[in-house]
């Protein structure tokens, strides 16, 4: 198991049982205690956790990930709702890219024939696109302050910068999904920009994990009336089925 993939495996236990051990987990990875201390103390100066003698104590319940957790989570699920949302992009679509982890995979499957506008305030995927190097892409990044944590642009600043835009399809992903027509997230930074880009498009494109299914989150991102498709790995279950009493397409990315 990777470094990253076992941070988020400590962080999911520790969400469960409220503290962690040391010793317990250096016997559930089979690794040292001294590999234990150091991943402990990572995600301690990420703010995910509080370390005590002898382990850790959790910091802050439904906080959001650092992005290099999240992104190492979900990782076949979210390549294949990837590709199949870029399916859906055409010549001449001008696109708003959020920054959360599943969509930094949709940029390796867009066609790179086409001609497109992509609006990100994603650093990272401005740096994925720059390996790609392709000139039929223009590529606007919405200014703001540079929040390091998370590799995006945010503020009133960005807001303003998007303002000026009317994409005609939208691709975000978000926290979770609930029952009472609730599509949440728990970036407190980015969610504005997110609704602006959500309500401005002609079609909105909700990628989503089966794990996001029956899951809260800390705000209140869009209803489902605000979703015109949702793209997910796990259909086979009534999870969908109060989207689809919205009028919302669901897409089964397989």
């Amino acid at each position: 198991m990777y470094c990253e993939q076992r941070k988020v495996e400590i962080i999911k236990i520790i969400e469960k049982d409220g503290s962690i051990n040391v010793n317990a987990l250096a016997e559930y990875f089979n690794i040292s205690k001294e590999t234990i201390r150091k991943d402990l103390n990572d995600l301690e100066k990420q703010g995910m956790l509080k370390r005590t003698h002898g382990g850790a104590l959790l910091e802050s319940l439904g906080r959001e990930y650092p992005l290099d957790l999240r992104g190492s989570q979900q990782i076949k699920a979210k390549n294949l709702i990837c590709q199949k949302a870029a399916s859906y992009i055409r010549e001449n679509d001008t696109l708003f890219i959020d920054n959360s982890s599943t969509l930094l995979y949709l940029i390796q499957y867009i066609p790179t024939k086409i001609n497109l506008t992509i609006l990100t305030n994603s650093i990272n995927l401005l740096l994925m696109a720059a390996k790609i190097q392709n000139h039929n892409w223009l590529l606007i990044c919405l200014g703001g302050i540079f929040n390091s944590r998370n590799m995006s642009v945010y503020g009133s600043t960005s807001l303003k910068s998007a303002d000026e835009y009317y994409p005609n399809k939208t691709f975000f992903s978000c926290a979770g999904i609930t029952r009472n027509n609730m599509v949440a997230d728990s970036s407190f930074h980015e969610i504005e920009i997110k609704k602006l880009m959500i309500g401005r498009a002609q079609e909105a494109f909700l990628l989503a994990d089966h794990t996001k299914f029956d899951k809260a989150g800390q705000m209140f991102l869009c209803g489902f009336d605000d979703v015109d498709y949702l793209i997910t790995d796990d259909i086979k279950h009534d999870n969908c089925n109060y989207l689809r009493q919205s009028g919302t397409h669901i897409i089964l990315a397989e």
